[in-house]
């Protein structure tokens, strides 16, 4: 097939089908995923397609569903959760981080617990809190679990077949500001896809990829923020400053050796992401980094992020999230040492 150039709510939804088609025992779970298809129209359709027992309408109860999911996986089921907006996922924290985190090793490996949680995450849609939040590290915090977050259409294509397909629990954590973003998106790619599910090897969940090559500074994102950091580095090549993207995608685990490369070779780093700064995901790549490229850094290796408040109102988040300027700020700061 093709590629064809779609959003990234699209893709998502592309992917889901490709996983229903393939194997009957997906099937998906959420409030209001069936005929609505969802508050940003991800599972658009595929209540029609696929029947209201393979695309189930739960009750506001996110313990239930996660709960519920959990007891279909060990049934031999592979159930995708939708948590509608990023603040509602805290209902189901416990169930998330002590059954589903820790069945596999409490069953020491005879239980696997297949359950993906799709999340909708991070700001920029001009909406209020529990509705713009991005928890990732509260989860990444938790062994056990994988957690994972796409940046563009074609990653958010394969990827979650991937996560469909991976025997771990996932949390997979989609950039809802770039829903409607589009990218070009090869539909023929993918486990299910190209019927190999049983022999993936889950490639996106485990490698961050470099997205734009540099010399001078290396800066990481994932999720929103990779389009950030790509445009910091066009901004910067302008002035002379060749930028080093990364595009995590795995949060935990975190693919060290790509990033510990990178840094060797350009002595400098930057992290961003939308979460808080304070206890974020970038805290655990700046302490790893600074231990394992301690002689090859030039500078201290810099965070940008969101700050340690609540989510602020809406019309003041331009100022919360970590934008053009202020990763500008950090990439002159750790130049300048």
């Amino acid at each position: 097939m093709a590629e064809q150039r779609i959003p990234l709510a699209k893709a998502i939804n592309a992917a889901l089908e490709a996983a229903l088609s393939a194997d009957p025992k997906v099937l998906l779970m959420g409030e209001d995923i069936g005929p609505l298809g969802g508050v940003f129209r991800v599972t658009a359709d595929l209540a029609t397609k696929f029947g209201e027992d393979r695309v189930v309408d739960t009750p506001l109860a996110e313990s239930g569903i996660v709960g519920t999911a959990i007891g279909l996986a060990l049934r031999g089921y592979r159930p995708v959760c939708e948590i509608q907006f990023d603040g509602f996922i805290f209902p189901a924290f416990d169930q998330i981080t002590t059954q589903l985190a820790k069945l596999h090793a409490r069953s020491r490996g005879r239980l696997t617990v297949p359950v993906v949680i799709r999340v909708p995450y991070g700001g920029g849609i001009g909406a209020v809190e529990h509705h713009s939040e991005s928890p990732e590290a509260l989860f990444a915090h938790t062994a056990g679990l994988r957690v994972v977050s796409p940046a563009n259409p074609a990653d958010a294509f394969v990827m979650l077949q991937e996560a469909i397909a991976c025997p771990d629990p996932v949390l997979f954590f989609e950039p809802k500001g770039q829903y409607w973003a589009k990218g070009d998106v090869d539909l023929s790619a993918g486990p299910y896809a190209t019927g190999q599910s049983v022999a993936t090897q889950f490639d996106t969940l485990n490698t961050a990829k470099v997205v734009r090559e540099g010399t001078d500074v290396t800066l990481i994102g994932y999720g929103p923020t990779v389009v950030t950091a790509l445009k910091v580095a066009q901004s910067a090549a302008a002035e002379g400053t060749s930028i080093e993207v990364i595009d995590l995608r795995a949060i935990s685990p975190i693919d060290f050796p790509t990033l510990i490369e990178s840094v060797q070779k350009t002595g400098r780093c930057v992290v961003v992401h939308e979460a808080p700064v304070f206890f974020g995901a970038g805290a655990e790549i700046a302490a790893r980094l600074t231990q394992e490229c301690f002689y090859h850094l030039e500078a201290p290796v810099a965070r940008v992020g969101g700050f340690h408040t609540p989510y602020p109102p809406a019309k003041i988040e331009h100022d919360y999230l970590p934008g053009l300027e202020r990763v500008m700020d950090a990439i002159d700061s750790v130049l300048a040492y």
